[in-house]
């Protein structure tokens, strides 16, 4: 027989079972709306059984070409819009200018007039731009009171 000292180490010395611990309570259902029953669609006429039999058409798969390499799209430029003041009889040359583009056959915005302007502008040196804008009258700084 063994003596209580022995017994307690022995039990001391085998491997622990662990213990299961509470399961984490499960989160509250959700609650789902009711679903009305669907109908029940009415009787169809015998006529119509047959049109439900017919075979289904089958669907020829074209052959697509292979995929070649797109070229590369140039990356588009950001557009700004602007609003500028002008004197009228300057204003008014744009109308003209544009009327007799129009007699001519092309069409042409007054922001395409501008466009040309100003790549007109870039060409020029400037001792020639500075005798241009000294011709030029002075504007107020600033939008026209209405």
């Amino acid at each position: 027989m063994a003596t209580r000292v022995q017994a307690a180490a022995a039990a001391s010395t085998e491997t622990k079972k662990p213990v299961a611990k509470a399961a984490a309570p499960k989160p509250a259902a959700v609650k789902k709306p009711a679903v009305k029953p669907a109908i029940r669609a009415a009787a169809k006429p015998a006529a119509a059984a047959p049109a439900a039999a017919k075979p289904e058409k089958k669907v020829e798969k074209i052959a697509k070409p292979e995929k070649t390499d797109k070229p590369v799209k140039a990356k588009k430029v950001k557009q700004v819009r602007d609003s500028f003041t002008m004197p009228e009889n300057e204003y008014a040359v744009l109308a003209q200018v544009k009327k007799s583009c129009l007699k001519a056959g092309v069409e042409i915005k007054k922001s395409d007039l501008l466009r040309i302007g100003v790549s007109l502008i870039k060409n020029l040196k400037i001792a020639e731009l500075k005798d241009i804008l000294g011709s030029l009258t002075p504007l107020k700084v600033g939008r026209p009171k209405k």
